[in-house]
């Protein structure tokens, strides 16, 4: 089994010219992108935010995930996954131990420095995302409340069911996730077990959160159209956000989605009940300059217990 690390390739535009952040490390003398193994109990996309941080100290928030790279090492094999993260003022402080020097290079420049052949992969796909404009983006988040108590043995209202101990566990793990592209507005089922779902994250991040009736079971199961207007509705703002439903809401959900990506895109869509794990998370960006089309799409779960 492959090693797994995770990293970001920070960009930014100067003039309308693409520049990439690339990191020196004294202890194998190669330039590379900021990156890192993950710790324990830690997805990949945690994982790159903290190493951006931890090597450059730069607080990044994750743009549209690049192609992962495999390389041999004396363990075995590495894989890396990486996202492209926009940096705009903020400026690099190597850390001095893991990385001695960071300098912001053209894309041709940094073909020339990287001393791993496979790093030139992602740099070439957040290149022609550049070059189609689809560079800068702002994430949709789909998300599945955490796992509730069963509603076998539940006797009170269904909007009152609640998590279980490890619901609130997944919750939790949920709200570190999502700070991976920390939006600050939030749309929720007002019932229970999604609100304790957001929970953790709003300690985390203070987000705007907006209960929203249409996203119930009970109003989906009577006027679905209404939960396909706010599906719609979100890319009328423009503004990063999390959409936290229940079951048998997201297929609806996801065919307001659908029709606004490549078909390849659209084929990463789950397609089956329960169509994602509770706890479990879709990013969907958006193009800032196209603001009705998705350009990548991904799919992580926090939690498993």
């Amino acid at each position: 089994m492959a090693v797994r690390a995770a990293g970001a390739l920070c960009w930014r535009s100067r003039r309308g010219e693409l520049q990439l952040l690339v990191i020196h490390r004294p202890r194998y003398d190669d330039w590379s992108w900021p990156k890192g193994k993950l710790d324990d109990g830690e997805t990949l996309p945690e994982a790159a935010v903290r190493e951006v941080a931890e090597e450059v100290g730069i607080r990044i928030k994750l743009g549209i995930p690049l192609p992962s790279i495999q390389y041999k090492v004396n363990s075995g094999m590495k894989e890396v996954l990486y996202w492209a993260a926009h940096v705009d003022e903020q400026e690099p402080l190597p850390d001095d131990h893991e990385v001695d020097q960071a300098e912001w290079v053209s894309p041709d420049k940094a073909r020339e420095l990287l001393s791993n052949p496979s790093d030139i992969d992602p740099l070439n796909a957040l290149v022609e995302a550049f070059e189609e404009g689809h560079l800068p983006t702002w994430p949709i988040i789909l998300l599945r409340h955490a796992k509730a108590k069963p509603r076998s043995s539940w006797t009170l209202a269904e909007g009152d069911r609640t998590l279980v101990a490890s619901g609130q566990r997944q919750a939790k793990a949920v709200g570190r996730l999502l700070n991976a592209w920390g939006p600050k507005r939030a749309l929720t089922s007002p019932w229970v077990r999604c609100v304790q779902t957001l929970k953790p994250y709003a300690k985390i991040a203070n987000p705007k959160i907006k209960q929203i009736d249409a996203l119930t079971e009970a109003s989906h199961k009577r006027q679905p159209k209404k939960a396909r207007a706010v599906a719609e509705g979100v890319f009328e703002k423009r503004k990063p956000v999390i959409i936290c439903t229940h079951r048998p809401v997201l297929p609806t959900l996801l065919e307001v989605f659908a029709p606004k990506m490549s078909d390849e895109d659209a084929a990463k869509l789950p397609t089956s009940d329960p169509y994602l794990s509770p706890g479990e998370i879709i990013i969907l960006h958006v193009s800032a300059l196209d603001n009705q089309r998705i350009v990548s799409v991904e799919q992580v779960k926090p939690f498993d217990d």
